[in-house]
């Protein structure tokens, strides 16, 4: 009996480990918002008809692995706190690099 206990006070010491990566930090919304005003000139709802959608200009390919269809068919169709948690979900597989030039611009990426 004993076993169980501490296997249960092992995991319930490590759940806030496995959903919050060491040394992981909130994105400041300021941040996303520069990198919108970057990348799409703070247009949440831009479709130029370049491929990207949104103030983030995400690929639409991107949304759907993302699971951005849970908040519309594409980028710029869905409010902006969407937008920004599908682009959270993006930095945290594919780090600012997936911003290539505007990260670079606003100093979040060499």
């Amino acid at each position: 009996m004993r076993r169980p206990i501490l296997l249960l006070a092992l995991t319930g010491a490590l759940l806030p480990l496995a959903t919050a990566p060491a040394g992981a930090a909130a994105v400041p919304d300021s941040t996303w918002q520069r990198l919108a005003d970057c990348e799409s000139d703070g247009d949440w709802h831009a479709n130029t008809g370049n491929g990207f959608y949104g103030g983030l200009q995400i690929w639409q390919p991107t949304w759907k692995e993302m699971g951005g269809l849970r908040y519309a068919e594409r980028p710029d169709l869905a409010p902006r706190r969407h937008q920004i948690a599908v682009g959270q979900e993006i930095q945290r597989r594919q780090g600012w690099s997936a911003w290539p030039q505007c990260a670079r611009e606003l100093g979040l990426i060499r």
